[in-house]
């Protein structure tokens, strides 16, 4: 098993919980942009996840958000509805306080103000927008799968043992939950071996990692926290991913 940068410091996992309140009141937002993702994966390859990978992906997503499954079912009617609506995916580049790397994915139907949203998001918070390329080369696109051990009896050795065999790259073992880090194309085929192991995934997505991770300092890191929240505030963005190693996500 190779151990990559994403390994050290502070684990995804502890991240992502630690922002689980801040998430909360945001909930209604987080559906929103979910629905977009499943209008558009659903439009594109069909209301049948077992026949779309995309759709699958999303489904897998908002379930890990908890969202509710009235409004996955609007989302996929909307786009077998024949909705007319487009949203073009858009990437943004630039940097944060400290010199931290943000990469930011959105979904829109009008790119002068999403552009115009993330533009005064960077400005006004301390970062600097980057030209197309300034950074994405600095993340990889790995497959992130988390389970809960609360929900397993499984040992680390066991689990190592049934990644290994499923493909994975990475095991990262914290006393609260396993997260396994695979690559991209091998997610897919990772997560469905997991799943058929008995094992309830807590989280199981394509994110994107970076090859090298910075502690923000201190005084940085509030910085960087409203730069990441003015990012997400906008509705047409849909994930923001930095190479800070202690920013709650």
């Amino acid at each position: 098993m190779k151990e990559g940068d994403q390994m050290s410091g502070h684990s995804k996992w502890h991240n992502i919980q630690g922002r689980k309140n801040a998430q909360d009141a945001k909930r209604g937002k987080i559906f929103q942009k979910l629905s977009r993702e499943i209008y558009m994966a659903a439009k594109s390859g069909g209301p049948d996840p077992s026949g779309n990978p995309s759709l699958r992906l999303v489904l897998d997503k908002a379930r890990s958000a908890n969202m509710p499954k009235d409004n996955i079912q609007r989302a996929i009617k909307k786009a077998e509805g024949g909705d007319a609506t487009h949203y073009d995916e858009i990437t943004y580049e630039g940097y944060g306080p400290a010199g931290v790397a943000i990469f930011v994915q959105a979904l829109t139907d009008n790119k002068n103000r999403t552009a115009s949203d993330v533009r005064v998001a960077f400005t006004r918070n301390g970062g600097s927008l980057g030209a197309t390329g300034s950074v994405s080369y600095m993340f990889d696109r790995k497959g992130y799968i988390v389970i809960d051990r609360t929900t397993t009896d499984a040992d680390e050795d066991t689990v190592l043992m049934d990644i290994m065999d499923a493909g994975a790259d990475d095991l990262q073992t914290s006393d609260e939950a396993f997260e396994i880090y695979t690559d991209a194309k091998d997610f897919t085929a990772v997560r469905d071996a997991l799943e058929q192991a008995g094992y309830q995934l807590a989280v199981s997505e394509l994110t994107m990692i970076p090859q090298n991770s910075l502690e923000v300092p201190a005084d940085e890191l509030e910085k960087l926290q409203h730069l990441v929240d003015a990012l997400e505030d906008s509705d047409d963005v849909q994930d923001v991913y930095t190479s800070a190693s202690n920013l709650e996500e």
